[in-house]
């Protein structure tokens, strides 16, 4: 895991989502139920904010969770096995690490793929806005769009473009994994 959150995105999108309603930091606090000076100091890129201290805003800033941590999207992207951020909870055994946020107004299929060495799949770009997102469960699998092929092993994710070529490769025989099809 990474050494912490990601503070500089926490703290814009903060500010960006209290400036799109129109509140103030004493507002949200209360709304949020955490100290004004708590907010004031994620807002200015400090501190370590608990998962539920973070969730507790976003419901005060009526957005989903994963638009306060969440990073802009990007070509193409890799989060290996044990990294990612862990955001804690102060009040279990319990972290939970986003892989990837579910943009406004998307359909999503689920899809269990089971690829064996010598199988490899080349796939023609679907409807344009599709992303693929990856999860390899067991072996190993490359995969992505045919100009940048990333190499994924048991508990890597990985999202690409699924609107330019793209393909799955079995690396080592019982790769298996799950695929999110993201349509926009």
């Amino acid at each position: 895991m990474t050494d912490g959150p990601p503070l500089d995105v926490i703290a814009a999108a903060l500010r960006r989502e209290r400036d799109r309603l129109g509140l103030s930091l004493s507002e949200v606090a209360k709304r949020a139920g955490v100290a004004k000076s708590t907010l004031s100091q994620l807002e200015s890129g400090q501190g370590n904010p608990s998962v539920e201290t973070l969730w507790s805003l976003a419901v005060a800033l009526e957005v989903p969770f994963s638009r306060l941590i969440e990073p802009g999207p990007t070509g193409v992207r890799v989060v290996r096995r044990g990294e990612g951020v862990a955001y804690p909870s102060s009040q279990a055994d319990f972290t939970g690490t986003l892989l990837s946020s579910g943009p406004r107004h998307v359909t999503r299929d689920i899809y269990v793929l089971h690829v064996e060495p010598g199988a490899e799949r080349h796939a023609e770009a679907h409807i344009p806005g599709t992303v693929e997102h990856m999860v390899v469960c067991g072996g190993r699998l490359r995969t992505g769009p045919e100009e940048n092929l990333v190499d994924l092993g048991p508990g890597d994710y990985a999202s690409f473009p699924g609107d330019a070529d793209h393909g799955y490769e079995a690396l080592e025989p019982g790769t298996w994994a799950v695929l999110v099809m993201e349509h926009r």
